[in-house]
C-alpha cells in the first residue's frame, strides 16, 4: 500500500514540532497544543493547494521555533562569557 507523500511530510512535520516543543521555555503557552489543534483542523484538507500551504506553515514554524531556541542559547553564552553587559 502506498502513502501519500504530503501525509508523510505532515506526520514528519508533527513529530518533529512535538520534539521541539518538550523544550519551549514558556510552559503556559502550552505549545504542543496548539500544534495539536492545527494539526487536527487542516486534518480532513483535500485540496493539494490548501494542503501544501498548511505544511509550508508548519515548515515556517519549525524555522521560528529553531530560531528561538538558537537565540535562547546565544543569549545564554552572551550572558556567561560577559555578564556586566
Amino acid at each position: 500500500m502506498a502513502c501519500n507523500p504530503q501525509r508523510l511530510r505532515a506526520l514528519r512535520l508533527y513529530k518533529e514540532l512535538l520534539y521541539l516543543g518538550k523544550e519551549y521555555p514558556d510552559p503556559a503557552y502550552d505549545f504542543n497544543g496548539k500544534i495539536r489543534r492545527m494539526f487536527e483542523k487542516n486534518r480532513n484538507l483535500t485540496d493539494h493547494k490548501d494542503i501544501e500551504k498548511a505544511l509550508k506553515m508548519a515548515e515556517y514554524i519549525k524555522n521560528e521555533t529553531l530560531a528561538l531556541y538558537s537565540l535562547r542559547k546565544y543569549r545564554h553564552l552572551k550572558n556567561h562569557y560577559y555578564p556586566d553587559s
